[in-house]
């Protein structure tokens, strides 16, 4: 089973990758956010492959890595140990209990549970590294 089929809204991303998203192994971890509202926790990553056809926008401005916030509602319990800089992780969902998320590098480990998880920004952008 997909990640997305854990997902409240898994179109885009299904289109984006034509039904075939790429799995989050060693991907790229920039922010970890946590808000009040919903409460709320926030993963924003670069997925670990370039769609083979991207939106014509995405190909006209000669972007190579796409980027998607993850978002978790109804954020019920979350386990953080350890952070650092320039995280490469592997992320999973499941549906254990609602929705659960794990975030796994040899600096950082997540968990947190919640109701629901969505894609609240899918973006791309040119990578120079």
């Amino acid at each position: 089973m997909s990640w997305t089929s854990l997902l409240h809204n898994p179109e885009g991303i299904a289109a984006i990758y034509q039904g075939a998203p790429p799995e989050l192994s060693g991907v790229r971890v920039h922010e970890v956010v946590l808000y009040e509202d919903g409460p709320t926790l926030k993963l924003r990553l670069d997925l670990p492959l370039y769609p083979d056809r991207p939106p014509r926008k995405w190909a006209a401005q000669g972007f190579n890595t796409v980027q998607v916030e993850i978002s978790l509602s109804g954020l019920r319990a979350i386990t953080l140990d350890g952070f650092g800089t320039a995280i490469s992780a592997d992320v999973s969902l499941s549906g254990e209990n609602g929705v659960t998320l794990n975030v796994v590098s040899p600096e950082t480990h997540i968990r947190a549970v919640s109701d629901v998880a969505f894609i609240s920004k899918l973006t791309a952008y040119t990578n120079e590294v």
